[in-house]
């Protein structure tokens, strides 16, 4: 590439990851946040402590054995 076309091209690149020079408020991510509302209460109480333990354990994903966990702490037995 000649040295013009990459000075243009530096040039035309936007970070849009800082606008205006303000950081976006910090926040986390969660599966069943947007849907929510239309579990059933039980299933409202799983997805509360599955983010829970996601935040505490600072896991964005959970393994099967650690859903069983927080399943079992909710009370679940076989």
């Amino acid at each position: 590439m000649s040295l013009g076309m990459e000075t243009s091209q530096q040039n035309s690149f936007v970070d849009r990851r800082n606008r205006d020079g303000v950081d976006a408020p910090a926040r986390e991510r969660r599966q069943f946040t947007d849907a929510r509302t239309l579990l059933s209460p039980d299933a409202q109480e799983l997805a509360s402590a599955i983010d829970s333990y996601k935040l505490v354990h600072r896991r964005r994903f959970i393994t099967y054995e650690e859903m069983m966990t927080v399943i079992k702490e909710l009370g679940y037995h076989k």
